[in-house]
């Protein structure tokens, strides 16, 4: 195959065809690829090995490798494909992948790099920073030991890093006699504990990196799988559902003035599509005015979209300067000083609460303040750390390679966005003000918070709390369950109520005590008051966490239905029922979806302006970074999805 490709180029070569030939291996789309996993399960021998079989090595590479395969080959081939990746000395000495390593090749499908990252648990820095501009993950397993703990810290990362796609690579099947069983048994238990991460799209391939089967063509000894090689896989994977089309960002970078007659304003294309004539806002300023010309690398365009550079002039003379960002008059991001992260760190020295440290968002860089860190994660079992959660006060620092969602303060606003909604606006690095060295990294995953130590509500002098005369494990012995909130969050159409009330109907004949708070039901009576402004929609959650708190105390397990979504309010009502009584269930369904489901039109008024600040067109929805149970609902049936969450109580201890 590969022979006959190199053929077709030769021909179109020789026909005089240049032009044809480099036009159509410019516009070739380009997959970036992480390949990580525990030490020694064959990451650097696959990229090696998918090299060779698609002939993407020179000839005198192949020479040097050779060589040195008899000095540092850990094989007992005389060709060692991981020397192609790991070319630190040290690396070879000890047989280990220390720092990331890019490689770049192509085929006639797509252009592709490949980042070879360490699997060692101290370089968990550098395995961040390889996933960061990653499209698709390639987890590495080694079939003789199956999902361990390193898998499972990898995998973490890297859908906290927002990859959606992974391949999981059983790699060594040579060594347990290509068997079936064994490869059943790993996707069995790598699809157990991934269940709670956010991965759209995940692809088993069984093979030997070592020797070459189903890396780049299939293998006999594997007769029993019929699916795509990891390189047919790589090349064919859809990836453009991943780009953010939607939400023009243009973070500004340089204003050019070549003239008195010319005024540019320069950047790369975070997200969206920008055209000439769109009314765009400067932030974080506000000031509004229309795009009047777009520039690219090879002259004036109509329109221009993420990830393009380009330079763009407006028809107003308008305040704009490196650090600010335009983007569309009816589509902002948040702005504002202050927002909670997740943080990687990434440095020796301890990132202290309370320190300075500058803050480079997109083009700007702020000084800012660590105000707080709220806890740590702990990688290798994807938990808090319950020790800090017990005495938050308490964390002041985050250590070399240790993950912490943290209260950021900024010395002046910035315009921004989750993360998971935009990789770019919603992301930054920490720089020491002294040293100007990067020590750490964050993904924004709120945007409104409480200040750290800021009071909630006063309560009058005069009320008490009361104490029952029956406990809760009284309770627990007379119905047979502890009394817990199945919080159902996702947009609007997406079957949460539906999910619901098939929830109730199945506990129910279980014989347990539930019941149902549904969003249009609640703002019926207790939540009448109520509007649809941010400030109101979070009362609206607050109460009724304080509702759900109440009947989980007298033993009931309340399920609700609410779209809630932004992460903020989530937390809170979180801590007003109780970590250990707070179930999250992501009801995950596309927004397309969702709108066919529409009964009510409503999808459609909001399209039309006549329903303003509407949950997934005018206004964010903030999806779960770490709900107990996601449910993808395009293709699971409102039964299936109540019995996954009936099982999900069961060995949480809540019912028997």
């Amino acid at each position: 195959m590969a022979d006959a490709k190199y053929k077709i180029q030769e021909e179109e070569l020789i026909r005089g065809d240049i032009s044809g030939y480099l036009n159509r291996h410019e516009t070739k789309d380009l997959l970036r690829i992480l390949t990580c996993g525990s030490v020694d399960d064959g990451k650097s021998t696959l990229i090696g090995r998918l090299l060779y079989d698609s002939h993407m090595i020179y000839e005198d590479q192949l020479e040097k490798i050779t060589k040195d395969s008899k000095v540092y080959g850990t094989t007992t081939e005389d060709f060692d494909p991981a020397l192609l990746t790991d070319g630190l000395k040290a690396e070879r000495e000890q047989g280990i992948t220390i720092d990331v390593a890019y490689r770049y090749f192509s085929t006639d499908k797509r252009k592709f790099i490949i980042a070879d990252c360490p699997g060692h648990e101290q370089y968990t820095r550098n395995m961040a920073t390889g996933a960061s501009t990653c499209n698709l993950a390639t987890i590495l397993i080694d079939a003789r030991y199956g999902v361990i703990t390193q898998t499972k810290r990898h995998c973490f990362i890297c859908s906290l890093l927002g990859i959606k796609h992974v391949v999981v690579a059983v790699n060594k099947m040579d060594l347990v006699e290509w068997s079936e069983e064994i490869y059943d048994k790993i996707v069995k238990d790598y699809n157990a504990f991934v269940a709670r991460l956010g991965f759209s799209d995940i692809h088993f391939i069984p093979m030997s990196a070592l020797k070459g089967d189903n890396v780049v063509e299939h293998s006999e000894n594997l007769a029993w799988y019929d699916g795509p090689t990891f390189l047919h896989h790589l090349e064919n994977v859809n990836i453009s559902s991943d780009r953010n089309l939607i939400d023009m960002r243009l973070p500004v970078q340089y204003v050019l003035r070549p003239n008195l007659n010319f005024r540019g304003f320069c950047g790369t294309m975070a997200s969206g599509v920008i055209r000439v004539g769109d009314t765009v806002s400067s932030l974080p300023s506000r000031r509004q005015s229309k795009i009047k010309a777009i520039y690219g690398p090879d002259g004036e365009l109509d329109q221009a979209f993420a990830p393009q550079a380009i330079t763009v002039t407006l028809e107003d003379e308008i305040d704009v300067s490196r650090g600010n960002m335009l983007v569309p008059v009816n589509n902002l991001p948040h702005i504002g000083n202050e927002f909670e992260a997740m943080v990687v760190w990434m440095h020796e020295g301890a990132a202290r609460a309370g320190k300075s440290y500058l803050i480079k968002h997109t083009s700007s860089m702020v000084p800012g303040v660590l105000s707080s860190i709220r806890y740590k994660v702990d990688v290798n079992s994807m938990k808090r750390d319950k020790n800090a959660e017990d005495a938050a006060e308490s964390i002041r620092s985050l250590e070399l390679n240790e993950i912490g969602r943290c209260h950021i303060t900024l010395h002046r606003p910035i315009a921004f966005d989750a993360y998971e909604k935009n990789r770019t606006t919603g992301a930054f690095i920490i720089v020491d003000r002294l040293t100007n060295v990067t020590v750490g990294a964050g993904m924004i995953v709120d945007r409104v918070v409480s200040r750290p130590g800021h009071a909630k509500s006063p309560v009058s002098q005069n009320i008490v709390k009361s104490d029952s005369l029956v406990s809760a494990e009284d309770r627990k012995k007379l119905l047979g369950q502890s009394g817990a909130t199945v919080w159902l969050t996702g947009l609007s159409g997406s079957g949460k109520s539906t999910i619901a009330q098939q929830l109730e109907k199945e506990l129910i004949a279980q014989g347990h005590l539930c019941y149902v708070l549904d969003g249009d039901n609640v703002r019926h009576g207790l939540n009448r008051d109520l509007g649809f402004s941010m400030v109101d929609r979070k009362e609206n959650i607050r109460r009724i966490a304080e509702v759900a708190a109440l009947m989980n105390d007298a033993g009931v397990i309340v399920i609700t239905a609410f779209i809630s979504p932004y992460l903020s309010d989530r937390a809170e009502a979180r801590e007003v029922i109780g970590d250990e009584s707070f179930v999250e269930v992501f009801v995950d369904t596309p927004i397309e979806v969702c709108e066919q489901r529409d009964p009510k039109g409503l999808y459609k008024k909001a399209r039309a302006g006549e329903i303003q600040q509407f949950t997934g067109i005018s206004d964010p929805y903030e999806a779960p970074q770490d709900a107990e149970l996601t449910l993808q609902t395009e293709n699971l049936a409102p039964e299936a999805a109540a019995e996954s969450i009936v099982a999900d109580l069961r060995s949480r201890g809540i019912i028997g």
